[in-house]
């Protein structure tokens, strides 16, 4: 593998205006981070901490001799079981506390009144415990309902991509967070249209069913307005038209928006969002747009407009789209995710592979968790593929003044 130039770029989009954006969609939750022994084992010793707790209090009662001062230590017990088992669970750890510090209070020799109070003591905590543990079971329940919907509504509209589209081999890969919001509004499509090969990349601002519902109307737009519209920009248009009247005022959609509209050329529209890494014979270039954008329904507030990028594209070169929760995943010393360095070891001839690898170096770069869902799209124009044809009509001319930056890439 040759090897390739690296050009470090800040990984935070000029446009984002919060902390990192959102995080979206973990129905591979359960093979992504942590194989399932492991959390097996995890949850093995968590249900057993409540009685080594009792144990020790025991052993400490027993060898002190004193077995009135550490009675009350028994209480830890079911007040951390409740955290950790059922009702039931924690009332049979309650009844073990109960009736060890009857035993130890008989053996200590404490009076009748002093155990009374304790042992009274040791019920009421088991009772609260067990009736705080029903309720966090049925809070668990709501929640794992509400996420069953929005990942059943993320898988309907964002779908699977094949591994070729048009003249490009293509893959994706979505890495789900490991954070309790997990569901969020990152986004992706990718669409073979009479104006050849589109595709949208964002991040929605926000998390939760909200963030869905806002990714699944991007995405709605997009792909109806993708094969309608023969300019890319007249695609952007349509998407902020649509959200001037359906977004609230505090929400905005960063995205990076591609066509390839003829053999060579790459067309691009960044809103707001982390620059594509353009892969080619002299190395790793993000492509930083000339003139940035403000992210999509923030357009009316900066008065701005969206520019079109010329990327030139040729055989043998890859284009890596990706989301910030990419680029903003940190390890142990808080350190950013190098991603166009780690691109440079990964980079193969087949896309799925690269984001495999990627993928696997992520986690490890993170310690096995992320706390923020990563989508990462490649596109490889492999070498010796046709010209893409267009069945639709002819691309209009004379929009010089719409056009914001000169052709960049490889042959410059």
């Amino acid at each position: 593998m040759r090897q390739a130039r690296i050009h470090h770029h800040e990984p935070r989009p000029r446009w984002q205006l919060t902390t990192p954006l959102s995080a979206l969609w973990a129905p591979v939750r359960r093979t992504a981070d942590q194989p399932s022994g492991t959390r097996g084992v995890r949850r093995h010793y968590a249900h057993g901490a409540p009685v080594l707790i009792i144990a020790v209090v025991a052993f400490l009662a027993l060898a002190g001799g004193t077995g009135m001062s550490w009675l009350p230590l028994l209480a830890v017990g079911p007040a951390l079981a409740a955290a950790t088992s059922g009702p039931w669970g924690v009332l049979r750890i309650g009844a073990l506390a109960v009736a060890l510090g009857a035993v130890l209070g008989v053996h200590g020799g404490v009076p009748g009144t002093e155990q009374a109070i304790v042992l009274s003591a040791l019920t009421a905590v088991t009772l609260a415990s067990a009736l705080a543990s029903a309720l966090r079971r049925r809070r668990e329940q709501v929640l794992a309902a509400v996420r069953s919907v929005a990942e059943a509504a993320q898988h309907a509209f964002l779908k699977p991509v094949p591994s070729t589209v048009g003249p490009f081999q293509t893959a994706v890969h979505y890495s789900a967070a490991a954070a309790e919001a997990r569901i969020g509004g990152d986004l992706y499509a990718l669409v073979s249209t009479p104006y050849g090969v589109r595709l949208i990349v964002g991040d929605v601002r926000g998390k939760g069913l909200p963030a869905v519902g806002v990714a699944a109307l991007v995405l709605g737009v997009f792909r109806e307005a993708a094969y309608d519209e023969p300019d890319l920009l007249d695609v952007v248009h349509r998407i902020e038209r649509s959200l001037a009247r359906n977004l609230g005022p505090d929400d905005f959609v960063t995205a990076v928006l591609a066509g390839y509209p003829e053999d060579g050329r790459m067309e691009l529209v960044n809103c707001g969002h982390a620059a594509p890494l353009l892969v080619h014979d002299s190395g790793i270039l993000p492509v930083e747009p000339v003139h940035p954008a403000p992210p999509l329904g923030l357009r009316s507030l900066s008065g701005e407009s969206p520019g079109l990028q010329h990327v030139t594209l040729a055989d043998g070169h890859q284009m890596l789209f990706y989301t910030d929760g990419v680029t903003e995943a940190r390890d142990h010393e808080r350190a950013f995710y190098p991603l166009g360095e780690r691109l440079a070891q990964h980079l193969s001839e087949e896309p799925s592979r690269t984001l495999a690898a990627l993928h696997d170096d992520l986690l490890a770069h993170v310690g096995g968790e992320l706390h923020d869902d990563a989508a990462m799209l490649l596109l490889r124009k492999p070498a010796g593929t046709a010209p893409a044809a267009s069945t639709g009509p002819a691309r209009p001319t004379g929009r010089s003044n719409r056009c914001a930056s000169p052709p960049v890439g490889a042959a410059e």
